[in-house]
């Protein structure tokens, strides 16, 4: 998938919400996400084309109510980008395929990397580990 998506077809494909906060950028009310306390293994990939975005290994309870991860799977996968909206500089995170809004990025994580992604549910989409050999 492109950049060049069809503002159309996503908009049945994705539920308002979703549509909100991809392409609105808009947020969830925090602890609200249905992978907010979710601990099963897995990747979290993109609700809009895909991508893998995290994984469950980087993934943290961090208390601000949003799904939080101390590294994506590639850094090659997201974008980032300053977003001085709502008085707040802060650093915008996308999905670097399809330009979907994913959260924000700060530099107060707790593990080695520094980083927190504050990651809304409703961008994500879960692919559990398959854990039959």
């Amino acid at each position: 998938m492109t950049r060049e998506l069809n503002l159309e077809k996503l908009k049945k494909k994705l539920t308002p919400e979703q549509y909100n906060i991809c392409f609105l950028k808009g947020t969830e009310t925090p602890f609200s996400g249905k992978y907010t306390y979710n601990k099963e293994k897995g990747t979290y990939n993109c609700v809009v084309c895909g991508q893998k975005l995290f994984s469950s290994t980087a993934k943290f309870d961090s208390g601000t109510g949003w799904p939080s991860f101390d590294d994506p799977v590639n850094l090659e996968h997201i974008e980032l980008k300053p977003d001085n909206n709502l008085g707040m500089a802060r650093t915008e995170v996308l999905c670097k395929n399809c330009g979907a809004h994913l959260g924000h990025v700060f530099d107060d994580g707790p593990t080695e990397t520094g980083k927190r992604y504050c990651i809304n549910s409703l961008s994500l989409d879960f692919q559990k580990q398959n854990t039959k050999k």
